[in-house]
């Protein structure tokens, strides 16, 4: 089986070509190259990683995230469509759902309430391919995702592991919350089991995550049995916390208001759709186990 990656010099595609690489004859894609369909050869299933999620420095424009989520994404699925592949699988993101936080757990028949452009150029994306009439032998299948992390990661988790390592306080243990997220290990799992299993699913869009959620006050205290650390949390009163993150707003701080919400809020995915759909009963790893080992990676640099 040949499988095809577009988009995979991230850290999610680098760990996701090792794991395929076992089983199947795995190219990449560049969508940066101008004549990329110039390098295009057949396949048997499309796997598209391709997007912008960050706003480093504040200098992307909204427009920069339409072009990337939006619209290369239907000339790679065109390039689909005119192949001879018979599998799309597009990586999308829960926050095409949403982004900050719920009361209740996640699942694919819940309204969607995107937020930033991040969030709305990923939905659109979802309602875009959807709508899209599918040759009878051909399937689409849509994944949402929580935070990725694993070897490589360079997002929020890096930092707190910076915080934490450092021996600095966690000052914000007077929050309480609940968040699901997605090691690389079980993300690579959900993706071969899909290649596998494809026949099981429907066409539509799919939930992944850790069987468990967890709070942010638990990976501080995995992130110090990992680096044996006693540093005390504090518990600063939530008033100040928030004044902090507003100033954080205007100065460039560690805090601000949106990353004080990823950190405090609840925002919990059900992947139970998916894995009663292709019999999973276990994932690899634990989200704790998955959390250890990815901090264990940071150690490493």
């Amino acid at each position: 089986m040949k499988i095809t990656l577009f988009g995979a010099s991230g850290f999610i595609g680098k760990n996701l070509i090792q794991e395929l690489q076992q089983k199947y004859a795995v190219s990449q894609i560049s969508v940066r190259k101008e004549d990329w369909k110039h390098d295009m050869f057949d396949s048997d299933i499309y796997i598209n990683l391709v997007g912008k999620a960050h706003n480093h420095n504040g200098e992307a424009r909204e427009e920069d995230f339409y072009q990337v989520n939006v619209n290369l994404l239907k000339d790679i699925f065109e390039s689909f469509i005119n192949s001879k592949a018979k599998l799309f699988i597009h990586i999308s993101s829960i926050a095409a759902l949403e982004e900050f936080e719920s009361n209740r757990e996640l699942t694919e028949t819940d309204e969607c309430n995107p937020d930033s452009w991040y969030g709305k150029s990923k939905r659109l994306a979802e309602e875009w391919l959807v709508t899209q009439n599918l040759p009878a032998d051909k399937k689409l299948i849509i994944i949402r995702p929580p935070m990725v992390h694993g070897a490589g990661d360079k997002g929020s988790l890096g930092l707190l592991y910076k915080l934490i390592s450092k021996g600095i306080p966690y000052p914000l243990a007077s929050f309480e919350n609940k968040r699901s997220f997605i090691s690389i290990d079980n993300f690579s799992f959900f993706i071969n089991e899909i290649v596998k299993n494809a026949e099981k699913l429907p066409n539509g869009i799919y939930h992944i995550a850790d069987d468990e959620s967890i709070s942010t006050s638990e990976i501080i205290e995995i992130i110090k049995q990992v680096e044996q650390k006693n540093t005390p949390n504090l518990s600063l009163p939530k008033f100040l916390v928030k004044a902090i993150a507003k100033v954080g707003d205007v100065l460039p701080i560690p805090l601000n208001s949106l990353r004080l919400k990823k950190m405090t809020s609840d925002l919990t995915v059900s992947n139970q759709k998916i894995k009663a759909a292709l019999g999973i009963e276990k994932l690899p790893l634990s989200a704790k186990e998955g959390l250890i080992k990815t901090i264990k990676s940071f150690k490493t640099k």
